[in-house]
């Protein structure tokens, strides 16, 4: 078991030495260490924390607002632990997830989490009714008149919760792309990932756009964006075009390339569909090595 620690400022004027010394103590071996203010939800430090912890590690922090400012941010992300198989612990409250005495804690606050969640939505419900009764319309104001802040508050909480959902389910994906890139193609990998998991369906656009945000978070290495090496074509490839020239002299470029598909031939680049200036550049390689 590993513990993780997380110290967290608002501002560059503050320090984060108390914090530290703490964390130290109780035998963090690595801490991560993050200028932001605790209302913000896109904190890439926080992600890398997150992404960095495996299964029986402890996320510590020195006390609870330094990781959530809010009740439902904080069981977000001991909900994200959890499905890690890991824990969480605050030295300066009576949590530990690892401790059934914790566990018993965050259970009584997230049930006065819920009844809290219940009252807004009561109270939200009576007041849209109201205002609705008196002619106004409900929504964010900032978002109606397209401010340029309400807009990129709501995009970073936005990009903030994907982030966190692509680490909650990367142990289910990202051991295979490390094991298959950048040496296969990205349809490839998305097959295998989509294989594996059947409940979710993989596409090679969201991969790569997902390894391209771990990669842009520090949470995945650069390598794995690197462009997939060129297949070099078999020779039996080659004998296969030189037979269908040899065969019918005039066949056309196009008339190979039919050909190559309905014969399930696999492309050198990959995919099911034979371009023309593939067939050209194997024609002539088969020219070269004598095949014609």
């Amino acid at each position: 078991m590993t513990l993780i620690g997380y110290a967290r400022v608002s501002t560059e004027d503050q320090s984060t030495a108390a914090q530290l010394d703490a964390l130290r103590a109780v035998g963090c071996v690595e801490i991560f260490e993050e200028r932001a203010s605790g209302g913000d939800p896109a904190r890439p430090v926080l992600a890398r924390a997150l992404g960095r912890i495996g299964a029986g590690d402890t996320l510590v922090v020195a006390r609870i607002d330094r990781l959530a400012r809010s009740l439902a941010h904080l069981l977000q992300v001991i909900e994200l632990l959890r499905r890690k198989s890991a824990h969480f612990r605050s030295l300066g409250d009576p949590i530990d997830t690892s401790s059934p005495q914790g566990v018993f804690t965050l259970q009584v606050l997230g049930a006065a989490a819920e009844f809290e969640r219940a009252l807004i939505r009561e109270r939200t419900r009576a007041g849209l009714a109201a205002a609705r009764a008196r002619g106004r319309v409900g929504g964010n104001p900032g978002l109606r008149a397209r401010l340029p802040e309400a807009i990129r508050r709501v995009a970073a909480a936005r990009r903030q919760q994907a982030l966190e959902a692509l680490i909650a389910g990367a142990e289910s994906w990202l051991p295979i792309v490390r094991r298959m890139r950048p040496q296969r193609p990205w349809k490839e990998v998305a097959r295998a990932v989509s294989a594996a998991n059947p409940a979710t369906v993989w596409s090679a656009g969201r991969l790569s756009r997902a390894v391209r945000r771990f990669v842009d978070e520090g949470l995945a290495e650069a390598g794995l964006l690197a462009p997939a090496p060129r297949r070099v074509a078999p020779d039996r490839l080659l004998a296969v075009i030189a037979g269908m020239v040899r065969a019918r002299p005039g066949m056309s470029l196009r008339a190979i390339a039919a050909a190559l598909e309905a014969m399930r031939e696999v492309p050198p680049r990959g995919g099911g569909h034979w371009p023309v200036s593939s067939v050209a550049h194997l024609l002539a390689r088969a020219r070269a090595a004598g095949y014609l």
